[in-house]
């Protein structure tokens, strides 16, 4: 179960609660399924947080495929531009075909470099975007419990005070 569907499930939960008598917008609430909801969003953060990590770790990964296909090509290039200049009669020649070479190696490599860095910053705001509504939510979900709670007689006062009030 993922985050959302657990925090659908404490939303219904709060809307499936029964009212308390004579005070409508008060519920009463099954602590320990409430309790068991909050632990299963505990142990699910983990894994979003596991997923923002992998999502880096791809990131990292394209960046230095790129760097090294460029490095390949670049290579390449300096391979040919050699094998072009063995004989004396094209040497000029195939210096400006090298350098050409070189040029759109370093170009290709850069397009390469920025295309994986604007992937990889739109994954990390999808990324952010997700985790910030899903804690958006919980923060929400936990201000409607505290408010149920502070809002509810049978949750709102102390419990030792209640003890003095009955010696």
């Amino acid at each position: 179960m993922n985050i959302d569907e657990i925090l659908e499930e404490m939303d219904e939960l709060l809307d499936k609660s029964a009212s308390v008598p004579f005070v409508s917008h008060k519920k009463v609430v099954d602590a320990e399924r409430m309790r068991e909801l909050i632990n299963d969003v505990r142990l699910n953060l983990p894994h979003e947080l596991k997923e923002a990590k992998k999502i880096e770790f791809d990131c990292q990964r394209i960046l230095n495929e790129a760097k090294i296909n460029a490095e390949g090509i670049i290579r390449k290039a300096e391979e040919r531009a050699a094998q072009l200049c063995s004989k004396e009669a094209i040497i000029t020649e195939a210096k400006k075909k090298a350098i050409d070479i070189l040029q759109k190696a370093q170009n290709a490599s850069a397009n390469l470099q920025k295309q994986a860095a604007l992937s990889i910053a739109q994954m990390l705001n999808d990324a952010e975007n997700a985790h910030q509504r899903s804690l958006s939510t919980i923060k929400q979900t936990k201000e409607k419990l505290q408010n149920t709670l502070k809002s509810s007689p049978a949750f709102g006062t102390n419990p030792k005070s209640s003890q003095n009030n009955n010696e």
